[in-house]
């Protein structure tokens, strides 16, 4: 099944600046002879099960979801969110003062409860592989799934005694009276010496090769037109960064869309294998067949 050259193609992506930086000109009709595309704008937590309910011909979602939805959804080797330095942060209330386990005792965080926006995000997977190889048996304590924007107020009100954040959080946290007990990405880097996967960019299979192809080739050249002109995406980014400050829009942008967001290239997808591997060894996620990660 191929799909029709008439109708726009149906795509889910978040308000965040890195994706309306990255799609404004394709989203505006600015880049020649891409396909056209119908927006719809929804937190990553929400494309992830629109994904795994076959909704969209494509979806911005997490790296953590691929492994449920690449039956039926390739991974593009563009438009997505991978970096260095720009991993989530466990937050709590007291300050670290003597290593991980000191700031809850010996125990770690067994027993404590966590707040987490997403069970099937980069994220979660991220910081469980930091808890088994830092924690005390690996364990945590009781996990609380809640949208992000309500974590760190949940930490700063007593409610959960740590949580896990993503997004503009590492810039505002200290906003909040909150302190940093772990960076997950710090974690991830060392360990494997590979970028941080955070978001892909996904779209059906039977889209056809040659939909998939241009398709990734657009997304490309619409991330190429906002590098040439950043000022040309500025009104969209802003119209949906949800009361951003704009110096924190750009920071935003300048970690999360880098050299992997036109291509994944080599150390891209060494990194979603190693994840993804990684998270199947400790029985998070489902292992990925051997051309899963395969394109158009």
């Amino acid at each position: 099944m191929t799909h029709s050259t008439g109708e726009p193609l149906q795509i889910a992506y978040s308000p965040c600046p890195n994706d309306t930086f990255v799609f404004d000109a394709l989203a505006h009709g600015r880049v020649p002879g891409a396909p056209a595309l119908d927006v719809t704008f929804a937190d990553i937590d929400l494309t992830n099960g629109m994904a795994e309910r076959g909704e969209f011909d494509v979806l911005k979602v997490s790296y953590a979801v691929l492994p449920y939805v690449l039956g039926a959804y390739a991974l593009l080797p563009c438009g997505g969110a991978l970096g260095r330095g720009c991993g989530p942060l466990v937050l709590t209330r007291e300050p670290d003062v003597g290593g991980t386990s000191h700031a809850f005792g010996s125990g770690g965080l067994t027993g404590r409860t966590i707040a987490v926006p997403s069970e099937k995000s980069t994220a979660y997977l991220l910081f469980r592989l930091w808890a088994a190889d830092t924690l005390p048996d690996g364990r945590v304590g009781e996990i609380v799934v809640m949208p992000f924007h309500e974590i760190m107020p949940a930490v700063r009100d007593g409610k959960v005694d740590a949580g896990l954040v993503i997004h503009e959080a590492r810039f505002t946290y200290q906003n909040y009276g909150l302190h940093k007990l772990a960076d997950m990405g710090e974690h991830w880097e060392r360990t494997t010496g590979l970028p941080i996967p955070l978001g892909a960019i996904i779209a059906r299979r039977s889209l056809g090769a040659g939909t998939l192809t241009r398709l990734a080739d657009s997304i490309r050249a619409s991330v190429r037109a906002a590098w040439d002109d950043p000022e040309a995406s500025r009104p969209y980014v802003m119209a949906h960064a949800q009361e951003m400050d704009p110096a924190v829009a750009d920071q935003h942008i300048g970690l999360y869309v880098n050299e992997f967001t036109a291509d994944l290239g080599e150390d891209g997808y060494a990194a979603v294998r190693g994840l993804l591997t990684r998270a199947a060894a400790e029985g998070l996620v489902p292992a990925l067949g051997p051309r899963a990660l395969s394109f158009p």
